[in-house]
């Protein structure tokens, strides 16, 4: 049995999405694909368009053959988190022989020696690095120095480190690294936009362009043709009454959570330090809407994005300490399946007789096998679930009673 493991947010689900996952079983000759997939909040900092069990589903329909949740602590987290956590979760199900990711370049050679030359064990990368820092050099630039000083045949390929695919394999190829994991690197040259693209221009537009089409005609009548049947048959039905959900949904409640906090700051959240939190503090009766706020926050050194995910931590209040914790007991706790394909039952048999962590398919079973802290990481990524169930309610039925809402009584997707 071969399995390739694919890292994904699917918001929303597209044809670059299925090309992906078709080229990913046939580069590799994979038996079956497991897919690691951020839950209702995603790593630009914001609320996924659509939930995270209709995007398993329109994987599950395109190719994939078992979907499992990256906990929000790090579906929130920072590139380098991102890569870690979501890389041991696949890791310890021990049965991964291939982790397939796209990039720009297409180079697997290139991106596992950035890799491996980004990871600091070379002592010229050491001292040029701490020199230039020293100096007064963004980190950046600093690390591009150094990349220069220990490794200068890889001078002509420094563009790599501009394009976010790049960069974010390179962080699947250090993770690897790190853990000195069996498991190979397999990258597909993207097809089609760029991530930051956002012109609907060919069939393989980005997840972005998809999204600002949708905002900005409040209609699926553009993104039809790019996305696969299925997952635009899934989009449709709900559009409307679950979907779609943009980050200024939820102005409101993160209004609420940060007038709450504003006497004792924000210091306890991830990626927050005190200059950050002051400036919160200091900006707060400007607010006016979640992407006003994070563009009113955003400095030389503050991108949109970490902004936004900044404000996330605090939403869901995601706890400092809770998270360091967690990294030094090695990120992942268990394996919490959103869906798998019914013809897929032999791989759930190989995961459960070789998995170093549970494979949680009911959350009731969590207490008896989870420690105190893969608990409460759990019960976070719950909470999630339900923050995000209450932004689909205020904002498509205002005024109505609310639906009940428990992740506990949420069924497992068998397709």
């Amino acid at each position: 049995m071969k399995t390739v493991g694919i890292i994904a947010e699917y918001n929303p689900f597209h044809n670059g999405h299925a090309y992906q996952l078709a080229k990913a079983k046939e580069l590799t000759g994979a038996d079956y694909c497991i897919i690691v997939m951020s839950g209702d909040f995603v790593q630009r900092g914001a609320p996924a368009i659509v939930d995270k069990y209709m995007r398993a589903e329109a994987a599950l329909t395109n190719g994939a053959d078992l979907v499992l949740e990256l906990p929000v602590y790090y579906a929130l987290g920072s590139a380098e988190y991102f890569a870690s956590a979501a890389v041991a979760l696949l890791d310890k199900l021990g049965v991964t022989d291939t982790i397939c990711f796209g990039s720009e370049c297409g180079n697997i050679s290139l991106l596992t020696e950035f890799a491996i030359r980004l990871l600091g064990e070379d002592d010229t990368f050491k001292r040029v690095l701490d020199r230039q820092l020293r100096s007064g050099l963004s980190y950046p630039n600093a690390r591009n120095a150094a990349l220069e000083a220990c490794a200068p045949h890889l001078n002509a390929h420094m563009g790599i480190l501009m394009s976010s695919n790049n960069i974010l394999g390179i962080e699947y190829c250090k993770a690897l690294h790190r853990r000195q994991s069996s498991i190979q690197p397999c990258t597909i040259r993207r097809a089609g936009s760029a991530y930051h693209d956002a012109s609907l221009d060919n069939a393989y537009s980005s997840a972005l362009a998809i999204r600002e089409s949708i905002r900005a005609t409040d209609s699926l009548t553009d993104v039809e043709s790019l996305v696969p049947r299925s997952a635009y048959e899934l989009f449709r039905s709900a559009y409307g009454n679950t979907c779609p959900v943009f980050a200024d949904d939820s102005s409101a409640v993160l209004h609420y959570q940060l007038l709450s906090e504003q006497s004792t700051g924000y210091t306890g959240h991830p990626d927050i330090d005190a200059s950050l939190s002051d400036r919160i503090v200091n900006n707060l009766p400007a607010y006016r809407s979640f992407t006003e706020f994070c563009e009113l926050l955003k400095t030389k050194n503050r991108t949109y994005t970490r902004i936004a995910r900044c404000l996330m931590h605090i939403l869901l209040q995601l706890d400092k300490v809770d998270l360091a914790i967690y990294q030094s007991e090695d990120y992942i706790y268990y394996a919490r399946m959103l869906g798998f394909r019914k013809d897929a039952e032999p791989l759930l048999s190989e995961i459960k007789k070789k998995s170093s962590i549970p494979l949680l398919s009911k959350l009731s079973d969590a207490n008896g096998l989870l420690s105190e802290n893969g608990n409460r990481m759990l019960a976070k990524d719950i909470y999630a679930g339900c923050v995000y169930h209450s932004l689909i309610q205020h904002k498509f039925h205002p005024g109505t009673v609310a639906e009940p809402y428990n992740e506990y009584q949420k069924q497992i997707l068998r397709v």
